[in-house]
Formats: C-alpha cells, structure tokens, sequence
C-alpha cells in the first residue's frame, strides 16, 4: 500500500497553510531528507523534506493551493517493490456531498448562492471534482447569471466568441478587463498561468492573427449596439469613495496576514507610550573600527546593528523591569535577554532572535545574526529561529530614516527602533561641537512597564552606546 504524505505541522501554531510550491513530481524518486516542496505557514515560506524512501506515486493537492489542513493527504508515496502508478482514487466519501451540498471551494459557494445556482447541477474541475469559483462563472457565463425569463428577442452573440469544443475560458478577473477593454477574444489568446490560466501579460501582448483578423471585421456590428461601458470603478469604502486610478491586485500572502492581523491587534490592545532618546555614536564607532581590524583575520565584521543589540541586551540587564511580557493577571519576567531582531524579506518583516544575547560576545552576534538574516531573505527560517524573544529591535537607519515610532510585537513588551546616525550639533564641556548622533525611540507596554522604568532603560542604553567598553566586558 502506498504511504499516504500529509500537510505537516511546520509551527506550533501552524492549522493550514499554503503549498506553495512541489519540487518533485509523479515518477520522482525521493530518499529520506529529500526536499519534495516549499510551504507557506503563517510566519515564512519552508521547505518540507521526505522521511521515508520511495516513488512519488500520485500528487493530490496542487502547488498553489490554500489553506490546505495540518494532516490532509497532499500526496502519495510508493514504497519499495511498487508501481508508481497512482493510487486508485477512493469513494468519494470524503468529498461527496454532505449536509452542506457538493464539495466545492468557500469563493464558489458564495459564489452560486449570490447568483441562485444549485452546485448539485455543475461538474467540478477541482482536486477530486471540488467545485471552483470557475465552474461557477462558466455556469453563471451560461445562465446569463439571473433566473429572469429570457427576452422574447434573443440578445446578440458576445463579443468574445466560446473557447473551441466548448471548452471554458479560465482567465483571471484582471485579464478579463483588459480583454474588454481592448476588445480581445480571450478564446484566441493563449495562457501562460497555472492550468493555461490567462493572465494579464498574455493579453497585453496578444497580437491578433490576420485570419482572425479579417473574419472579425466580415462580422457586422449589431444595429443599435452601444460602445462598451468602461468598467464601473471600485468601490472601496475605507478610502472614503470610488478608486479609479489604476491598479493591480496583489493576494496577501500568508506572512502578510500574519503581520496585518497581529499589528492591528497589538495597537488596538497594548497602551504604547514613547520614550526617545539622542545618543552620540562616534566612541561606538571608533570601537567598532578597531574591533573590526583586529577580527579582520577571523573573518569577523562587525556592524553598528551588531553592537545595539548588545547594548540593547546589556540594557536589559541593567533595567530587568522591561524585560516583560504582560499576561492578563499576571506578569512574566525574563531572566535571559532574547533580542528578536528586525529583517525585511521578501514575503514581509521577520523578526529572528538573537538568544540569550546578554551573555555572548559581539563575534558570535555578528556571526549569528548574519546567518539569521540571510535564511530570513532566502525564506529557510526554522520556528525555533523567530518563534519567541523578549524584546525587540528594528533599525531603519540604514535607509536614512531619522527617527520612528515602533509597533510593539505581542506578547513582548517593548521594541526599541533605531534611526540613522547624522552630524549635529552637540554640547561638549560648554562648546558646541560636531557628533555622530542617532535618534532612538523606545516602546513600553504601559500595562507592564511604567514610564520612569521605561526611561531607566532608555538611560541605560544611552549610557552604554556612548561609553562602549561595557559592550566587550
């Protein structure tokens, strides 16, 4: 009997998630450790290896798919001494029909409830026959999408003539506008999406071929026929009225859903106050050239970021009242500084820990977080390497941003943001002189934190960036 491969549980937290990509196919023979796909959870895009040694014997839920279930069957594996064919497909049990009607998507049911269409009628294209949000459209293109009496004059033929042998047009909702508005049969134009999906780039270099050409201009124009209507503009109300400047659709990802739902939450929930600070950095970068020439044969380099998150740890030693997590009735305090640090990448903000960072050496910092940050880019983040920290910091000094005011990341208590180090004026023994000078702006859960422990941190950082010997000791 083939293995059954089921969607694994990649995060603590993790309930669904997208297959975002297969990188094995039908026939493929994987060894144990062999990376068979990318998934997406709701912190990062990972990679999911194979355990057991075999042939890929059936593909189940295609690449692309989402909200795919923690221990849904994604695929089938052939063991040793068996045919890679695929496995007989079961009694559609699992998707017959239930009290909630055919096995369909959530888009196409909503779909045909709006648009009065029984899914017992339609034959779906989906995974195992699932009814998609395409079969609906089909049905409703037929249906004239209303349950009106037809007209007694029969309305003229569409512009866009019926794919060949009936067959249907997939083609996404922006493709479709484009191809109205230019006047393009999407039956003629070839998809280069997912499935032959048309998508907006194969409409907007179609070139229509001379033979259908010529038979479009023999096709007189219907007598009373009125110009196509311009798309109607939409509506979106959180800005207030009608969004008619151009546009893409772009789908959220599921680190963007993630970053939006708990970002909402922590401003709606988590009084933030704000306490900044000026610090001057020339005798931190002095150090840092001179820790630098000496790591130079190490192959060490360290950055200004490397060194705030010392101080940030340091910081936190010294101040141990904002190392906190607020939980209802009761407080947590930590007893080890975990630095989550700030990491744009491609699929949004990530934020991987530097442990324990009290306790290790600026090298090993260096080392670590350079690591960190470069499986962050790359999307190969373990959850041990972002999943927790006590306290966070987030540095856009290095897009030449002055200063900033933090989100904090639930349930940690406070995020120190960091701006760019500039000249400026500074007051030394009575004389104005010029510094290196950055603005840093830290944010305290006021639940947990008060204001006068919060500006002892912010003190206590102050002191150790401006005097950063205490950084090596």
């Amino acid at each position: 009997m083939a293995l059954d491969i089921k969607m694994p549980a990649l995060s603590p937290t993790m309930e669904e998630g997208t297959l975002a990509k297969w990188l094995v196919k039908v026939g493929d023979t994987v060894s144990s450790g062999d990376v068979m796909a990318e998934i997406e959870t709701d912190k990062a895009t990972m990679e999911f290896e194979a355990v057991d040694e075999g042939v890929i014997a059936e593909i189940l839920i295609e690449e692309g798919t989402e909200n795919v279930k923690v221990g849904a069957v994604i695929a089938r594996l052939a063991v040793e001494g068996e045919e890679a064919a695929p496995a007989p497909t079961p009694a559609p049990a699992a998707e017959a029909p239930s009290q909630d009607g055919p096995a369909a998507t959530p888009t196409a049911r909503k779909m045909a409830e709006q648009a009065g269409i029984d899914l017992a009628s339609l034959t779906g294209t989906g995974p195992k026959g699932k009814i998609t949000k395409e079969d609906v459209e089909g049905a409703i293109g037929k249906s004239g999408g209303a349950t009106a009496a037809p007209a007694p004059t029969p309305a003229p033929p569409p512009a866009a003539a019926p794919a060949p042998s009936g067959e249907r047009i997939v083609a996404s909702p922006l493709a479709k506008r484009i191809a109205a508005d230019k006047g393009i049969d999407l039956a003629q134009v070839k998809g280069t999406g997912p499935n032959g999906r048309i998508v907006k780039d194969d409409v907007e270099n179609f070139t229509p071929s001379a033979a259908h050409a010529s038979a479009a201009t023999a096709v007189p124009a219907a007598p009373a026929a009125a110009p196509a209507a311009a798309p109607a503009p939409v509506a979106v109300p959180s800005l207030g009225g009608d969004l008619d400047a151009p546009y893409e659709e772009q789908k959220l990802n599921n680190v963007r859903k993630v970053i939006a739902r708990r970002l909402t939450e922590a401003k709606q929930t988590i009084p933030h106050i704000y306490l900044s600070v000026d610090i001057r950095l020339d005798a931190l970068l002095k150090l840092r050239g001179e820790l630098n020439k000496s790591l130079e044969a190490d192959g060490v380099k360290l950055s200004v970021n490397d060194l705030l998150i010392k101080a940030l740890a340091r910081a936190l030693q010294r101040v141990p009242k904002c190392n906190v997590s607020f939980q209802g009735d009761t407080l947590l305090q930590f007893t080890r500084q975990d630095i989550s640090v700030a990491v744009a990448a491609p699929s949004g903000l990530i934020t991987p820990i530097i442990r324990d960072a009290g306790r290790k050496g600026l090298a090993e910092i260096s080392t670590e977080m350079k690591a960190l940050a470069g499986k962050a880019k790359d999307g190969k983040l373990q959850p041990h390497e972002f999943q927790g920290g006590t306290a966070s910091l987030s540095n856009l000094g290095m897009f030449g941003t002055k200063q900033f005011d933090a989100v904090i990341n639930p349930p940690q208590a406070m995020i120190l943001a960091v701006g760019a180090g500039e000249q400026r004026p500074w007051v030394e023994d009575g004389q104005i002189v010029a510094a290196t000078v950055m603005s840093a702006t830290g944010s305290f859960d006021h639940r947990a934190i008060d204001g006068a422990d919060g500006a002892q941190l912010m003190e206590a950082l102050k002191s150790l960036v401006e005097n950063p010997m205490g950084l090596v000791v």
